[in-house]
């Protein structure tokens, strides 16, 4: 029987960006999904179709369309990566709720994405909890190797000096919270309910009871109030 591991001995707070931090009907990530698949149209000179079926083909392998093209076809990466994330940030709007359930939380809190810097600054001051945030390791920082790649969790862990075994990761893909929970981190797999179907395949909204996670919820607001007031219990095992 899975026994989830808890947070009262949590010193670092761990949060993806993408869909983790903002809810995923807000389309944000529909918008970068759709220029990526406008980029590899162009760079390869192949249909929509086509581009799309590279696109989820070389995600679900290398953990990111990017890290695909970059192996299959010897792409540079910083044309890509200005090109996919010029969108608009505009449906994001701040979460005062969100702000105030980080700032109750013990610790430091860092992000850790597969996107940009500059994308994640944009998204954190849009929702205003920014301030909340100690920094950012993207994808520039992992040296492209994106989640769920070890080196990833490898190259953060050191940069910031995190101690695993003292750490929560908070992420929307279980398949990224494989390596964090082996490292000893508690895990928490966020899948907002309703509408993600539309936007995910099957394989991204499988791992729920997965032995590696140790909690799942479909409020992060919520499960974050709950761990500030010491009783995460009524949270574990939700969904």
């Amino acid at each position: 029987m899975k026994v989830p591991r808890g947070f009262g001995h949590i010193q670092a707070w761990v949060f993806d960006l993408d869909n983790t931090l903002y809810p995923h009907h807000l389309n944000l990530w529909q918008q970068v999904d759709e220029r990526i698949r406008d980029y590899i149209a162009r760079f390869l000179g192949v249909t929509g179709e086509e581009a799309f079926r590279l696109q989820k083909d070389y995600y679900k392998r290398y953990g990111t369309t990017m890290r695909g093209l970059m192996t299959e076809h010897g792409m540079a990466p910083d044309d890509f990566l200005d090109f996919v994330h010029q969108i608009d940030h505009s449906p994001l709007e701040p979460n005062p709720a969100l702000g105030a359930a980080l700032e109750k939380l013990p610790g430091r809190k860092l992000v850790l994405t597969n996107g940009t810097r500059k994308h994640a600054d944009s998204v954190m001051r849009r929702l205003d909890v920014h301030s909340h945030f100690e920094d950012v390791f993207d994808i520039v920082a992992a040296e492209l190797e994106p989640k769920p790649s070890p080196q990833n969790y490898d190259r953060f862990l050191a940069r910031h000096g995190v101690d695993p075994s003292k750490a929560a990761m908070f992420e929307d893909l279980a398949r990224n919270l494989s390596i964090p929970h082996a490292l000893g981190m508690t895990t928490v797999l966020v899948v907002p309910g309703g509408t993600r179907e539309v936007f995910r395949e099957e394989w991204e909204l499988a791992g729920r009871d997965a032995m590696h996670v140790d909690h799942v919820t479909e409020d992060l607001v919520g499960f974050l109030e709950g761990i500030a007031a010491n009783d995460p219990s009524p949270l574990q095992g939700e969904g």
